[in-house]
C-alpha cells in the first residue's frame, strides 16, 4: 500500500530510488568519575584536532561540489572548536569535577546552546547554537569511538531521508548517486535547501515525519515540483511519475532553447534576468544558463575565504575575471557586506544584541574606510575589463550614500593621477533593503545610477519579523500589499529620474511574485543561475499591460498576502 507525504518543494525535479536513511549513531554519554584529568584533557584535545581535520576535508569537498559560498559554514564550525573560551571551560570542568571528557564536553556545549537559543530576537546567535550542535556530534563521536554517517561514501543511486541535513551532511552528497533528499524539518531558505539548489537535485523539506514512514531500502518517488513523496508506489503511480519526470525533462529542454534568447514579455517589453554569484567560479553557471549578466556579486566571500583582509591585487584579479567572462553584460558588484550573520575572525567586531540592525555592511566600510578604499581601488582598476556597476549595501540615509560615493571619487582621482587606465562609465547604485531608503527612493533616485531591491532584508525589516524565527515566520510575506507598495514606489521613483531598478533574493524568482513585478515595471531580476531559463520562459508568456492591471488590483483591492496569491493563481497560474 503506497503512502503519499507532502512537504515544501525546496528544489525542483523528479527522482526514483531506494531510501538511504541518514541515521546517527548513539551519542549518549554518561558521567564517569576519573582519576587522571590530564589523560582526559589529552583525549579531548585529540578529539578536537581530529574533528577540525575532518571539517577541513569536508570544506574542501563542499567548495568543489557546491562552491565557495556554501562551503563557508564549515569555517564557522572550525571557529567553534577553536574558541578558547569554550574549550577551556570543558577542561576546567574535567579538572574541577574529575569527570570524563565526553560528559564535560556535552555539559558545557549544551550550556552555550541554551544560552544562544534563549536569544529569540537574535538570528545570528541561534545559528551559532546550530553550529555548536553540529560540531558537538563530531567531537562526541571521536571521543566515543563511533563513526558518524558518511554521505560521501554512498556508491549507489539513493534518495537520502533524514530528520534534517546538517551542512556537514549536505556538503558530502555526491549528486552522481544522491538523486534527491527528503527531510522532516526545514524550509526553502534553510542551508540544506540552498545547497540542494546548488547541486541541482530535487529536495523536499518540512514533511514532518518522513523518517518514520520511509524505512531503509524502501522505494521512493520524489516530485520536487509539487513537493510530494510517494512511499512504496503502485505500478500506476510509478508510471505517472515517470511521465511527469519525462515531461519535466522535456520542459527543461524547451527552457534550454531560450539560452540565447532575450528576456522579453509577450507584448515585447524587454527585461534583464541576471544571476547572483559569490565567486568567479560561479560564472560557469551564469554562462551555461544564458543569464543577462550578474545582478549581484557577493564580494564578502573574498573576505571570508581568507585569514586576513584580501589585498587590493587579490581582489583586482577576482573582479577582472568576472568582468572579462561577462563581456559587455552588466556586472553589479556589491561592496563588502560583513556583519549580521557573516563574521570575520580576523576583523574583531564587538558582540551586539542585534547584529542585523547593528554594525555591518556600509556602516563598517564608512567607519573603517581603509578597508573600503582598498576594495574600491581594486574595482576601479578592474573596470576597464567589462561593464562594471558598484552597489553599496545597507544604505539608510542620503548622507551615507554621498559619503560612500565621495570616497569612490577620491580613489578614482588618485588612480587617474597615478596614470592607471580606468573606465569612465562606472555606474554607482544602492541596495534598497532598509525601509527608510525605500520610503525616500524619490530622493535617492536623484543621486544614484540604479537601485537593486534586497527583498530578504526589506521584507523582514518592514514587517519587523525575523524570517528564521518560526514563531513569527508567518509575517515574512513577500506578497503583502505593504511590501508591494514599497516596491512600486521604488520602481516609480527610479523611472521618473530615468534610472533602472533590479531585485535580488528569493522574491525575484518566485513564480507568484514575478507576474506582479512585471506589472510593477521591474527592470531586472537577479536570481540563482539555474533558475534563469525557467523565469525567462514564464516572463515570455506574460503580457505587461495585463500584469500592470493585476498588480494594481493586488496593491489596492487586496488586503492580505493570501488574497494577492489567490489573485495571481487565478489569473496567471490557473
Amino acid at each position: 500500500m503506497s503512502i503519499k507525504v507532502t512537504g515544501i518543494a525546496a528544489s525542483d525535479g523528479f527522482a526514483k530510488a531506494k531510501v538511504y536513511q541518514l541515521v546517527e549513531p548513539d551519542l549518549s554519554v554518561k558521567r564517569v568519575d576519573i582519576q587522571d584529568s590530564a589523560s582526559e584533557i589529552n583525549r579531548l584535545d585529540q578529539a578536537i584536532d581530529q574533528s577540525i581535520h575532518e571539517l577541513h576535508k569536508i570544506r574542501e569537498i563542499a567548495a568543489e561540489s557546491l562552491g565557495e559560498e556554501e562551503a563557508q559554514v564549515f569555517d564557522a564550525h572550525v571557529m567553534v572548536l577553536s574558541d578558547p573560551e569554550l574549550v577551556q571551560q570543558v577542561k576546567d570542568k574535567i579538572e574541577s569535577e574529575s569527570v570524563n571528557a565526553e560528559f564535560a564536553f556535552e555539559e558545557v556545549t549544551e550550556m552555550f546552546v541554551q544560552m544562544f537559543e534563549a536569544m529569540e530576537d537574535n538570528a545570528y546567535m541561534r545559528e551559532r547554537a546550530a553550529d555548536i550542535r553540529d560540531v558537538r556530534k563530531r567531537v562526541l563521536a571521536a571521543l566515543l569511538g563511533v563513526t558518524l554517517p558518511n554521505p560521501a561514501g554512498i556508491d549507489e543511486e539513493v534518495i537520502v531521508v533524514a530528520h534534517d541535513l546538517t551542512p556537514s551532511d549536505t556538503a558530502q552528497l555526491n549528486k552522481k548517486y544522491v538523486k534527491a533528499f527528503v527531510t522532516n524539518i526545514g524550509g526553502r531558505t534553510s542551508h540544506s535547501a540552498i545547497m540542494a539548489r546548488s547541486l541541482e537535485i530535487p529536495a523536499i523539506v518540512g514533511t514532518g515525519d518522513i523518517t518514520e514512514k520511509a524505512p531503509q531500502g524502501t522505494l521512493l518517488l520524489v516530485d520536487g515540483v509539487k513537493g510530494e513523496v510517494i512511499i512504496n508506489p503502485s505500478a500506476e503511480e510509478e508510471a505517472a511519475h515517470e511521465k511527469a519526470a519525462a515531461d519535466f525533462a522535456e520542459l527543461k529542454k524547451v527552457w534550454q532553447k531560450l539560452r540565447d534568447e532575450k528576456s522579453v514579455t509577450a507584448d515585447g517589453v524587454e527585461v534583464e534576468i541576471a544571476a547572483n554569484i559569490g565567486t568567479p567560479r560561479d560564472m560557469e553557471g551564469v554562462l551555461h544558463y544564458g543569464a543577462d549578466g550578474v545582478g549581484l556579486y557577493r564580494t564578502e566571500f573574498l573576505y571570508m575565504d581568507s585569514n586576513e583582509l584580501p589585498s587590493e591585487d587579490k581582489q583586482f584579479v577576482a573582479y577582472k575575471e568576472v568582468l572579462e567572462q561577462a563581456g559587455d553584460q552588466p556586472v553589479v558588484v556589491r561592496t563588502m557586506d560583513i556583519g549580521g550573520d557573516k563574521k570575520l575572525p580576523y576583523l574583531k567586531l564587538s558582540s551586539e544584541l542585534n547584529p542585523f540592525l547593528g554594525y555591518r555592511a556600509i556602516r563598517i566600510s564608512l567607519d573603517q574606510d581603509e578597508i573600503f578604499r582598498t576594495q574600491l581601488r581594486a574595482l576601479i582598476r578592474a573596470s576597464i575589463y567589462g561593464n562594471l556597476h558598484i552597489m553599496f549595501p545597507m544604505i539608510a540615509t542620503i548622507e551615507e550614500f554621498k559619503q560612500a560615493k565621495a570616497i569612490f571619487e577620491e580613489e578614482k582621482e588618485k588612480l587617474i593621477n597615478e596614470s592607471v587606465e580606468i573606465s569612465n562609465d562606472i555606474k554607482i547604485g544602492i541596495m534598497v533593503e532598509i525601509p527608510s531608503s525605500a520610503v525616500i527612493a524619490d530622493q535617492f533616485a536623484k543621486e544614484v545610477d540604479f537601485f537593486s531591491i534586497g527583498t530578504n532584508d526589506l521584507i523582514q525589516y518592514t514587517m519587523a519579523a525575523d524570517r528564521m524565527n518560526e514563531r513569527v515566520s508567518y509575517l515574512y510575506q513577500p506578497y503583502s500589499p505593504a511590501i508591494l507598495r514599497l516596491i512600486k514606489h521604488v520602481i516609480d521613483s527610479a523611472h521618473k529620474e530615468g534610472i533602472w531598478t533590479g531585485m535580488c533574493g528569493e522574491m525575484a524568482g518566485d513564480p507568484i511574485a514575478v507576474p506582479l513585478l512585471i506589472g510593477l515595471g521591474l527592470d531586472e531580476f537577479s536570481i540563482g543561475a539555474s533558475d534563469v531559463l525557467k523565469n525567462r520562459s514564464l516572463i515570455r508568456k506574460l503580457d505587461s499591460k495585463e500584469m500592470a492591471s493585476l498588480a494594481n488590483k493586488a496593491l489596492y483591492e487586496c488586503q492580505t498576502a493570501e488574497e494577492v496569491k489567490a489573485l495571481v493563481e487565478k489569473i496567471v497560474h490557473q
